[in-house]
């Protein structure tokens, strides 16, 4: 029986002519992540499709899922709010972009504060 997860990958599939050629299955990819001084994030805010409340984003995070999960964590356990990773961002609730901006700083990683 085949997953239905399985019937979507191989729709992405380019067959080969090649009689030989058999696809690379379960190949897995080792994402290794930068130290954090190697790092370059982008803090700030946001208030669009969010009902009037505001929510600080973290963009440019590069490295593996769990790293980006560890780190949104942290900072959500710092300052004491709620939030969620979702497509390579750390969203944290609430308009808290001078204390993440500082708290990521202050664990080696390079900011750039947008907005006002």
């Amino acid at each position: 029986m085949i997953k239905e997860e399985d019937w979507k990958e191989r729709l992405s599939f380019a067959y080969s002519t090649n009689p030989d050629y058999k696809p690379e299955e379960n190949e897995e990819r080792i994402v290794t992540t930068p130290n954090p001084s190697k790092q370059y994030l982008i803090v700030g805010i946001e208030r669009k499709n969010r009902g009037g409340k505001c929510v600080t984003l973290v963009k440019g995070f590069v490295g593996a899922d769990s790293d980006l999960v560890e780190l949104s964590k942290k900072l959500k356990t710092k300052c004491g709010v709620g939030g969620t990773t979702k497509e390579g961002e750390i969203i944290i609730q609430g308009e808290l972009k001078n204390k993440v901006a500082d708290l990521l700083k202050e664990w080696g990683y390079n900011i750039k504060v947008s907005g006002k």
